[in-house]
């Protein structure tokens, strides 16, 4: 018998991956209705279409640089210029990658060591998790919870650092919960990374999903010498299955990450990376038009919260809404009991840390006419 690697013993098949299938196999009367994974169903901008069907007859098939295009990666460079007022250096300190997803396991194999430290928040997205126990470094989960907005716990953060932790993962605008950090918090967390010598890793990919202040960790002072952003163009831009993602940082290390990248993969296709540099550019008007839809189908998901007898934050932003169930209720029973007996799918927070049990997650991305039916069906 060929046994599988000791490493996969501390890891599960992706929730979503299971709990899909399961769905697919459901024998049932009416369809199923899915508010629960993130995956945008509205079309990218007209002129990205066009910019890839263009592209694509051009007939460039061959390897691409592990680098990505220059004008790729200067439609990014401007993009931080403009929503963020960050600089960065278009040659050196952005690395285009094949989905943000990928570059967690990227960023991780670059600067962990077997044993190291990870700071994780609880709740968060659990690929950090699944990812460092793949590394078998150690994750150290510090708390997130509703009283305190879900941001950190600095004194919490102090105790944890006696134990020398290497990277920290944050994620504002946070998923599952849709808590923003301000400015102040940012740096608080900068000044922590700079004493403990600890790695920040933000992952901002929900900062033009119904947020009117869009922030990133490298537009803090100093952030550049303890802190990288991953972001990703799935969600703003409606291409999550093109994978196109980046990471950005100082020159030393992006140069760690793409050793790991250039050693895994290969260069995008040709002609996504010029539709995605086209897509960099869309007018404000797409981001005003994205908002208009996103907050029509919000106003309807507060409907289902009420009706559900759950309690949400209208000041939360992003693509989800986060929910808390009347005390006491099981969250996974609860959107079983929802899947089975109205064919709607909700996201069971316990799923992102021991902090999401007893909340829901409901997904934005669904077109106002199926949330009117969730709505009716319940």
């Amino acid at each position: 018998m060929i046994a599988e690697a000791q490493r996969l013993q501390s890891v599960q098949e992706y929730y979503f991956s299971k709990k899909l299938q399961e769905i697919a196999n459901m024998q049932t009367d009416i369809p199923i209705i899915s508010l629960g994974i993130g995956s945008p169903d509205l079309q990218p901008a007209p002129e990205v279409i066009e910019t890839l069907i263009k592209e694509s007859q051009a007939g460039v098939n061959g390897y691409q640089s592990y680098r990505g295009l220059p004008e790729m990666r200067n439609a990014m460079a401007q993009f931080y210029l403009s929503k963020f007022e960050v600089e960065v250096n278009s040659n050196s300190e952005i690395l285009p990658l094949i989905g943000s997803k990928e570059g967690i396991m990227h960023i991780s194999m670059a600067f962990l060591n077997e044993g190291d430290k990870v700071l994780i928040p609880n709740p968060g997205y659990p690929t950090y998790t699944s990812v460092t126990e793949l590394i078998q470094a150690e994750p150290l989960f510090y708390d997130l919870k509703g009283e305190n907005n879900w941001l950190p716990d600095f004194e919490q953060l102090e105790k944890l650092a006696e134990q020398k932790p290497k990277i920290m993962w944050i994620n504002y605008p946070h998923m599952p919960t849709g808590a923003t950090a301000s400015r102040e918090v940012l740096g608080q967390l900068v000044a922590f990374a700079k004493r403990h010598q600890i790695l920040i890793v933000n992952d901002n990919p929900y900062s033009f999903i119904l947020n009117d202040h869009p922030t990133s960790i490298l537009s803090i002072d100093g952030a550049k010498e303890v802190a990288i952003e991953l972001n990703s163009l799935s969600k703003t831009f409606n291409i999550a299955g093109w994978r196109i993602g980046m990471v950005l940082g100082k020159e030393e290390f992006i140069h760690s990450i793409l050793k790991v990248k250039s050693n895994m993969d290969s260069g995008m296709n040709y002609a996504i990376q010029k539709a995605a540099a086209k897509a960099l550019e869309v007018s404000e008007e797409w981001y005003d038009n994205l908002t208009k839809i996103y907050a029509e189908r919000r106003q309807i998901i507060y409907q289902i919260c009420n009706k559900l007898n759950v309690k949400y934050d209208p000041n939360a932003v992003g693509m989800f809404i986060w929910a808390k169930l009347p005390e006491g209720i099981d969250d996974k029973s609860f959107i079983d009991e929802i899947l089975y007996t109205k064919k709607v799918f909700i996201t069971p927070g316990s799923i992102f840390g021991s902090n999401g049990e007893g909340y829901i997650r409901f997904s934005l991305c669904a077109p106002v006419e199926k949330l009117t039916e969730v709505l009716k069906r319940l």
